[in-house]
């Protein structure tokens, strides 16, 4: 049986990280969850349960992401079985964001169309930093 069963171990996944890290070595293998994805009618019914249930699983460090902020960090890591929080949108947004976390300081507005784009003069590189920030 391959694929996700709560009932079951989910082999695929086993399969594959054991071959991937026989061949390249087990310190260089992650698995990035995505359980909370809405795309193509993809879905799981109980998304955090997935989540947790395949960390436990893997056994690996759990960093979890999402639209987290500094004031749920602690609560985060301490009730849902994750060792760190990554942050996306605000580390794009804000070059210097541990200062402005440790100065409990505003963040830059995001601006999504600016993400990933190949416009040397408007996105990632022209966020200001704090000093600089209006």
């Amino acid at each position: 049986m391959h694929g996700l069963n709560y009932d079951h171990n989910p082999t695929i996944l086993h399969e594959v990280v054991k071959a991937v890290a026989n061949e390249i070595g087990g310190d260089k293998v992650g698995v990035r969850l995505s359980p909370f994805v809405d795309y193509c009618d993809y879905g799981d019914s109980n998304p955090q349960a997935l989540a947790i249930y395949m960390a436990q699983f893997l056994q690996w460090y759990f960093i979890v992401a999402g639209g987290y902020d500094m004031s749920e960090v602690n609560n985060v890591v301490g009730s849902s079985g994750a060792n760190l929080v990554a942050y996306g949108r605000l580390f794009l947004t804000n070059p210097d964001l541990p200062k402005r976390f440790e100065l409990d300081s505003h963040f830059n507005k995001v601006d999504k169309n600016t993400f990933y784009t190949s416009d040397l003069v408007v996105g990632y590189t022209d966020y200001p930093f704090l000093e600089n920030a209006n």
